[in-house]
């Protein structure tokens, strides 16, 4: 199944996150059955709450195509035939994010209970949850196709062997039982919160969600 593979590569850049004391996310963004792009989380190494792997691999590719000399309509475009593959669904930041640029689809592991943007708080791949959040249409926000649960279970695993390591800068996800310096071009209109606090569980079934604090 060609999302299995993309994923494995998505889990592929979380597994260079956990190495690296980060919280382990990690995301490729494939074009015409290619990887162009990937990230992981590095907001412990930037001391920046936004630089989630999205947001790392968004920054890449807009900076190449910058230097192709793409416009924005032309990145607009490229954007448009354009999948992300990430090890946890994305927080509303994210989402927002890759509405605004125009992705095609998203496919995520697992759901991220406490600020998922695709379906857990929020559902901002949904043309409907935008105008919402717009007060009525906005043309620069467009929805997008989502898909859940890819290998969900092996990204939770992680999350957990990151836990028992220990977070050394604060930035706390927790495990659910139900089911982020100077802003970059991507990150500037965007804002997110995290707690230095969190609690955590220890489900006796298999976990296939995240809570982010």
């Amino acid at each position: 199944m060609e999302a299995t593979v993309f994923m494995k590569l998505a889990l592929d850049q979380a597994k260079f996150a956990l190495n690296n004391l980060e919280v382990p996310v990690g995301c490729v963004i494939v074009e015409n059955g290619k990887v162009i792009s990937s990230g992981s989380n590095r907001t412990n190494a930037t001391r920046n709450a936004t630089r989630h792997a999205e947001m790392e691999a968004i920054d890449d590719l807009l900076r190449e195509w910058q230097s192709m000399g793409l416009d924005q309509t032309q990145t607009a475009e490229k954007f448009a035939g354009c999948d992300l593959y990430v090890t946890c669904e994305p927080c509303i930041m994210c989402a927002s994010a890759l509405s605004i640029l125009g992705i095609r689809e998203v496919y995520f592991g697992c759901a991220n209970d406490k600020f998922g943007g695709c379906g857990s708080v929020m559902s901002l791949h949904e043309n409907s949850s935008l105008d919402d959040l717009s007060g009525g249409h906005n043309p620069r926000l467009r929805g997008f196709k989502c898909t859940g649960g890819i290998m969900a279970e092996e990204a939770v695993a992680l999350f957990r062997n990151f836990y028992e390591q220990g977070n050394p800068n604060g930035l706390f996800y927790s495990i659910s039982e139900a089911s982020q310096t100077s802003p970059s071009r991507s990150a500037m209109i965007f804002s997110t919160h995290f707690s230095s606090e969190a609690s955590q569980t220890s489900p006796s079934r298999p976990v296939r969600s995240l809570t982010v604090f």
